[in-house]
């Protein structure tokens, strides 16, 4: 136990005096990055180590100028800059772009111990740290030059808002603890009406806090996402009751329904444009090595279960899970596609009606936050996994890079990928405070 309290101070020290941190005492990857992407995923056995991995890139955000690397065929630009924390993005059909401005929210009663201290301030030197604004800005392009040139409080005085939709006059708000819906008229740059909570959403400790929700293509239906409470289960299965889950909210009565489970972490939600599919990106378990466990995206069945916390990718038990539930296991269905071990892939929106050059078709656009768990780092960037048919059907094609310096500090991190409505990708960046604007390059010679 001495020898484990001397590791963890070694990581507190190391955490607080900042820099690119890598003790030395986790482990480093065996496999390529590269090995845990696609359908059949590499997986080695776990390495369980005494201290976990922590490599985080020191948030530094960009300089003056700066700006992420561009997919050949494409150029990027601040569609707006100078946000607080901007976490996720929502088109209105007028081409208004919403952005929740949000972090984790505080909870009442830290936390405590050694290793929820290290974890703080891990987070915090990641960019993650900062008190969440709690609330909606509202960012309008009016010249249509690509950069927005009026904002507005859209809402303010939200509790840690996340996912967005719009159905006809009804707009719906994922806080942390409730789903909320406020009355919207076509136009409007702010809300003034209180809002009207729907339903209440598990929270508590809250460890992964953010709330999703889309609707289906008649209206009628809401999904909305819940992560976990914690890594994979180890304060009890007790209080992940509801958790780890996508849930199904009818509109007409209120019902909610559990419509998938065993999905540790899923944020990113969208409709498969093919088959009508519901996909969602889902953040795996940490602390069994740099290897393992490749985040996902998959479809998304009605009564699916995905394994967590027993197992990952399918059947794979994870033998720290008491007792462990062999009867589940055997239902766990394996997810359509891995992302690379803790990528931190964060969301999903279909290449329909984006307009960007081939290879950028068909597929799916993925932001990837970034990792902490694993050395060398993973992440940090925007994918397109290319499709076929409904489904995924070869290896990520990078869209925009340049996230990490030369001395692997982060200016920024993507979080929410959307199209723009006018044929452009939009990504979020809470590290760097801007929303970015991915488009088609122009010819050249051209203006």
């Amino acid at each position: 136990m001495r020898k484990i309290g001397l590791l963890l101070a070694l990581a507190i020290v190391a955490t607080a005096v900042g820099g690119c941190i890598y003790l030395g005492i986790g482990d480093r990857a065996k496999l390529d990055v590269a090995q845990g992407y696609g359908p059949s995923p590499t997986l080695p056995e776990p390495n369980k180590t005494l201290v976990p991995t922590v490599n985080i890139a020191p948030a530094v955000g960009w300089s003056e100028g700066g700006k992420p690397v561009a997919a050949p065929g494409t150029e990027v630009n601040a569609f707006a800059a100078d946000l607080d924390h901007p976490r996720w993005l929502y088109v209105l059909p007028n081409g208004d772009v919403l952005v929740a401005e949000s972090n984790k929210p505080q909870p009442k009663e830290p936390p405590k111990g050694i290793k929820a201290w290290v974890m703080k301030k891990v987070m915090e030197r990641a960019g993650a740290g900062v008190p969440s604004a709690d609330r909606i800005t509202l960012l309008r392009d009016t010249d249509r030059d690509g950069v927005a040139d009026t904002r507005s409080v859209f809402l303010k005085d939200l509790h840690s808002p996340f996912g967005m939709v719009l159905v006809g006059n009804d707009f719906y708000v994922a806080n942390a603890d409730a789903l909320v819906r406020f009355p919207y008229r076509e136009g409007a740059t702010s809300i003034s009406e209180p809002g009207v909570k729907v339903a209440d959403l598990p929270a508590g400790i809250n460890h992964h806090w953010t709330k999703n929700v889309i609707a289906s293509r008649d209206g009628g239906k809401l999904y909305i996402t819940v992560g976990s409470n914690s890594n994979v289960a180890e304060k009890g299965m007790e209080i992940e009751e509801g958790r780890a889950a996508i849930w199904e909210l009818d509109r007409a009565t209120g019902n909610m329904r559990l419509f998938a489970t065993g999905l540790r972490n899923p944020n990113g939600l969208a409709w498969e444009p093919t088959t009508g599919a519901l996909w969602t990106a889902v953040n795996e378990r940490d602390e069994i090595g740099s290897d393992l466990v490749p985040d996902y995206i998959t479809s998304v069945r009605d009564g699916g279960f995905y394994g967590w916390p027993y197992s990952y990718f399918g059947q794979h038990v994870d033998v720290r899970v008491k007792p462990p539930r062999p009867d589940l296991v055997a239902k766990a269905l394996v997810p359509d596609y891995a992302l690379g071990a803790h990528t931190a892939s964060m969301s999903i929106a279909f290449a329909e009606g984006i307009n960007l050059p081939e290879p950028f078709r068909e597929g799916a656009f993925v932001g990837q936050h970034g990792s902490w768990n694993r050395e060398p780092k993973s992440g940090y960037k925007v994918v397109f996994v290319p499709f076929r048919e409904g489904r995924p059907s070869g290896q990520p094609v990078d869209v925009l890079t340049g996230f990490l310096d030369a001395k692997e500090q982060a200016l920024g991190r993507p979080v929410a990928v959307t199209g723009d409505g006018r044929g452009a990708l939009l990504v979020s960046d809470d590290v760097g405070n801007v929303v970015w604007r991915v488009s088609a390059a122009a010819p050249a010679g051209g203006k």
